[in-house]
């Protein structure tokens, strides 16, 4: 079993930046393929960013490519996502979430929601015009 618990959310201005992170505790995480999903009122969740096991190859949704930049520190089991040039359709609850793979490919996005097996409890990102 693995937890999952995201920190770093809160009220930004647009324009401005946050750093969240997903600390996991329980077992390693390092073998395995980890994202980040969001979730606005009223929305359904959706894929933000991934990254592969080895932090070697990274993934995004349009709406974040060149914003967002997604890392990870094996060493202390925990994936970070850096959010730059905030704008108010940011806002959401922000989840980690580990698959069950270490990658992606031509037969297994990234962004598939009912792949992750684990799952945190979120953190909310306003974003203030």
């Amino acid at each position: 079993q693995v937890q999952l618990v995201e920190s770093g959310g809160g009220l930004v201005q647009a324009g401005g930046s946050l750093r969240l992170s997903c600390a996991a505790s329980g077992r390693t995480v390092s073998n395995y393929a980890m994202g980040w999903f969001r979730q606005a009122p009223g929305k359904e969740r959706e894929f933000v960013a991934a990254i592969s096991a080895s932090g070697g190859n990274t993934y995004y949704a349009d709406s974040v490519k060149g914003r967002f930049t997604i890392s990870r520190d094996n060493a202390k089991n925990t994936v970070y996502l850096r959010m730059n040039s905030l704008q108010p359709e940011d806002t959401a609850v922000y989840y980690c979430a580990v698959d069950s793979v270490s990658d992606y490919g031509p037969l297994r996005g990234a962004g598939r929601i009912a792949s992750y097996v684990y799952w945190g409890q979120g953190t909310q990102v306003t974003v203030s015009s």
